[in-house]
């Protein structure tokens, strides 16, 4: 752990458990960074050059760490972005499940836009919730994100399997900012169709980044409106030769932030990304013992079975304020604190949090 945080600088003075907020960049990053700025400075020329090959090199990394081909990927600037951009390309008057209370750039634009809309229930019973809203009101399409910001609480996967194995025509579209980076994830072998996400939080790799990826057998569902240059392959190309899912890619690239997600998971595989993720694994699971023993975890949390690596403890402000007084940093989401667990965390933070905890 010494070798992985040493790349991590703030780590020395905080304990940094709001990875939920926005993910530490590790230096490794910050240097590719530095030196495209540099090249953009002192040497435009090759630095437009480079264009192509760290856009390219960026999707291939992305193709074979989330096991998704190329013709399935595209390099947007955040979640919110590529969620309106699919939207726009949805039939109008659908019906779509989504989870009330989900994150606002999940449900908001789905809510905004004439669609018929119907919910399910988060809590301890979320599966149970889903199944129940799908017999009820029979949806063409389910929204939802994989691990919730509010609770931590994420779907079984093994649940989402059976569910499109059931309603092979529900089109599943996932917000996975909340989990991607968190464990091994294969799109292909997935059952959800179209996943969506910020790279910011547990990708590490910085504001401005994100990937959207549209599986083969779904694209027929979604007519994009969105396009520009960069969509076709030329300027002699017309519009109607764009493929589809350089739709969601009009105009110029940004190759500092884009190139970021590739540097950030070329760091992960570095250290190992089983190693990483066991650590996440392991650590998270000791603080649910912890927080369930000092009663912080509310029902929904304490009935699941796995839980992710976030979690809401059911503390005031006054808690927070010592927490962060203590140089421990976390967020005030709902009616509780929340904190997340990463694989730059160790147990020796999770005790200090608990000493803090258990001094109110």
């Amino acid at each position: 752990m010494k070798e992985i945080r040493k790349h991590f600088p703030s780590l020395n003075t905080t304990v940094y458990l709001d990875t939920a907020a926005n993910g530490l960049i590790p230096k490794p990053v910050i240097d590719w960074r530095r030196i495209q700025d540099d090249d953009l400075l002192n040497n435009p020329v090759a630095f437009r050059a480079n264009h192509q090959e760290i856009i390219a090199d960026t999707k291939n990394e992305i193709s074979r760490f989330f096991g998704a081909s190329l013709n399935t990927i595209a390099l947007i600037p955040n979640f919110s972005f590529g969620i309106n951009s699919v939207l726009e390309g949805l039939p109008k008057n659908q019906k779509i499940l989504l989870l009330n209370n989900d994150y606002p750039s999940v449900n908001w634009p789905v809510e905004s836009r004439e669609f018929n809309v119907c919910y399910a229930e988060i809590d301890e019973n979320l599966e149970k919730n889903i199944e129940t809203s799908i017999e009820k009101h029979k949806p063409e399409v389910f929204i939802f994100s994989i691990v919730q910001w509010l609770s931590g609480i994420k779907i079984d996967f093994n649940f989402l399997k059976q569910l499109k194995n059931k309603y092979p025509n529900l089109l599943l579209i996932a917000d996975g900012t909340q989990y991607l980076g968190t464990e091994v994830f294969n799109f292909e072998d997935s059952p959800i169709d179209v996943l969506a996400t910020s790279c910011y939080k547990w990708l590490t790799s910085g504001f401005g980044n994100g990937i959207l990826f549209i599986k083969e057998t779904a694209q027929h569902r979604i007519s994009p409106k969105t396009i520009g240059f960069n969509s076709a392959a030329t300027f002699e190309s017309s519009a109607s030769d764009t493929a589809f899912i350089k739709h969601f890619e009009p105009g110029h690239q940004d190759t500092l932030n884009y190139g970021s997600i590739a540097q950030a998971i070329k760091f992960q595989e570095q250290f190992g990304r089983d190693v990483l993720y066991q650590q996440i694994k392991s650590i998270s699971e000791l603080a649910k013992e912890s927080f369930t023993e000092l009663g912080l975890l509310s029902n929904k949390t304490l009935g699941r079975r796995n839980h992710s690596s976030i979690f809401n403890l059911q503390c005031d402000k006054d808690v927070f304020k010592r927490l962060r007084e203590n140089n421990i940093a976390c967020s005030l989401r709902g009616n509780g604190i929340r904190v997340g667990f990463h694989y730059y965390n160790t147990k020796e933070d999770l005790e200090h949090l608990l000493q803090v905890l258990k001094q109110g």
